[in-house]
């Protein structure tokens, strides 16, 4: 269990790298990037999520296979192999990443951006210091989410990668193994680090889900004022605080002559 535990980390950590770069260039290319088709690839992208994970696997393993030209042509032979489990798994964890990334970009100000630009700041310049860093919690919290499913990944890894103890065994094959053998102390074992990693990922997104903008709780409306109210009763709100008092700047009257006040 510990060796499956140690090519889990293994896998996961290759397919957090391709879940975070190729995601966050999907997520932009996506949400900044107007063309015909967008909705086709954006269900491709998604797919993974509602695909029996061995139709995954069977794609996969036709897309990795020798029957595929690149493939022959680059000599390519990762069938098998824990780098083909990693591969599985940020296919699978892919979607995650792009809606939150998404979701965090379409949050971003525009208006923020464009003062940015008339700064004199580049694309990428407006990308590094204004639009990530404003984004940075959506991005991040697909990022978990998405290491977190591909933590978890069973059957499209089995489909390419196989179930080779040592090799490619992740741990939620050894679990399924120690189940298979009647194993349940080791079973129960897996099951707890497995279960603990998944509770640990979901509660820190839903902590950084909770500190975005659109995630914080609102400030409570002030309650109304009745009209015969005095005024000095009245609640101003957070833009009354900014409003100049009734008669400030204003020329004070002359008094009427006693003529005219007769």
């Amino acid at each position: 269990m510990v060796e499956a535990l140690r090519i889990s980390l293994q896998v996961t950590a290759v397919a957090a790298v391709l879940v975070g770069g190729v995601g966050l260039t999907l997520a932009l290319w996506l949400q900044r990037v107007p063309f015909r088709g967008k909705l086709l690839v954006e269900t491709l992208i998604t797919l993974p999520l509602v695909l029996p994970p061995s139709v995954v696997g069977y794609f996969l393993l036709l897309g990795l296979g020798w029957r595929n030209p690149l493939v022959r042509w680059l000599h390519l032979d990762v069938l098998f192999t824990w780098p083909a489990a990693a591969i599985a798994a940020a296919v699978v964890g892919l979607p995650l990443m792009v809606q939150a990334a998404r979701a965090a970009l379409a949050d971003v100000n525009p208006e923020t951006e464009a003062a940015a630009r008339v700064d004199g700041a580049s694309e990428v310049q407006v990308l590094r210091y204004v639009t990530l860093p404003l984004a940075r919690r959506g991005v991040i919290t697909g990022l978990i989410l998405g290491t977190a499913r591909a933590f978890g990944e069973f059957g499209a890894s089995l489909m390419v990668a196989g179930n080779i103890p040592g090799r490619t065994q992740t741990l939620p094959m050894a679990i399924y193994d120690a189940v298979q053998m009647r194993d349940y102390a080791g079973a129960n074992a897996g099951v707890v680090v497995a279960t603990s990693v998944a509770f640990l990922a979901l509660w820190l997104a839903r902590h950084l889900e909770r500190g975005r903008p659109g995630g914080a709780a609102r400030p409570a409306t002030p309650s109304p004022v009745p009209l015969g109210a005095p005024a000095g009763n009245r609640d101003p709100g957070p833009q009354g605080l900014f409003r100049r008092p009734q008669g400030a700047g204003q020329m004070p009257r002359r008094a009427a002559p006693p003529s005219q006040a007769r």
